[in-house]
């Protein structure tokens, strides 16, 4: 895949991510940890980014998650 046809990756933080799906930080959070009741496989997992702590979710991955849930919605 060259550098034009590849799309473009963008990192959103967390409260941007709280803002698309309508979850708070604590419910993101359980929905990625694998010991929690309310573990979500599906939901995009975060990418660090640098050498901090800090991490980030891709936007596309995030966006396609709300797509699920919404097609989801609609087979139920």
């Amino acid at each position: 895949m060259t550098q034009a046809t590849r799309p473009a990756l963008r990192i959103i933080r967390r409260r941007e991510v709280e803002s698309r799906t309508g979850l708070g930080r604590s419910a993101i959070y359980e929905r990625i940890n694998p010991e929690s009741a309310r573990f979500d496989p599906s939901f995009p997992k975060p990418v660090r980014r640098g050498n901090t702590s800090a991490v980030g979710w891709i936007e596309a991955e995030v966006d396609d998650w709300i797509a699920r849930q919404v097609a989801r919605r609609g087979a139920a």
